[in-house]
Formats: C-alpha cells, sequence, structure tokens
C-alpha cells in the first residue's frame, strides 16, 4: 500500500473513531437548548443521512433511467413513511422492502 494511502486512511480514521467517541464522553446538560453547538449536534445525523444517500446513489444514476424502479420505489417508501409517521425504523423498512419488491417485479 501507498504511503500516502495509508496516511489519509488512518487520518480518517482517527477522526471517524473520535467524531463518535467524544461526543458519547461529554457532558451535554449543560448546553443551551438553542445555543450554536446543540443546533450542530441536531443537524449532524440528518446531514449524516444525506452525504450516505447521496453517496449511493450517485453511481446508480449513471445507468439508463428504465432500471431506476427499484430506487425510485425505495425512495419514495421512504419518503411517505417517513412524512405520515416520523417513524426511522418504520421508513427505513419500508425502503427497504419497496426495493426489494420493485427488484423482484421488475427483475
Amino acid at each position: 500500500m501507498r504511503p500516502d494511502v495509508l496516511q489519509i486512511a488512518l487520518i480518517a480514521g482517527a477522526c471517524t473513531w473520535a467524531f463518535r467517541f467524544f461526543p458519547t464522553r461529554a457532558d451535554l446538560g449543560r448546553l443551551a437548548p438553542h445555543g450554536l453547538l446543540a443546533k450542530l449536534l441536531n443537524a449532524l445525523g440528518p446531514a449524516a443521512i444525506a452525504a450516505l444517500f447521496v453517496a449511493e446513489v450517485t453511481p446508480a444514476l449513471s445507468r439508463p433511467l428504465v432500471t431506476q424502479g427499484p430506487l425510485a420505489a425505495g425512495t419514495l417508501a421512504v419518503v411517505l413513511v417517513w412524512a405520515l409517521s416520523r417513524s426511522v425504523v418504520g421508513a427505513t423498512l419500508s425502503g427497504a422492502l419497496g426495493y426489494g419488491l420493485a427488484l423482484a417485479l421488475l427483475g
């Protein structure tokens, strides 16, 4: 492995570890509810989900549009269930089910 690739992997791994470890050890009870840090921490979850979604969907969008049925069905299921119930678990499961059913029907 090239040293520069190893160095980047170690830095990214250390930052990821710190990003996950230190918030669990911080005393967040003293934060002002509408302070800058509280707003930042509240925005991290949705931002991470959006980044993962974009990273996963971008390669799929390079394929022909006719093959995008399962992706569209899964995404639509997630959005609809989330809008109706505000349940992360329900939305996630419905997205997987919608994607799988569309893949079985169209595949």
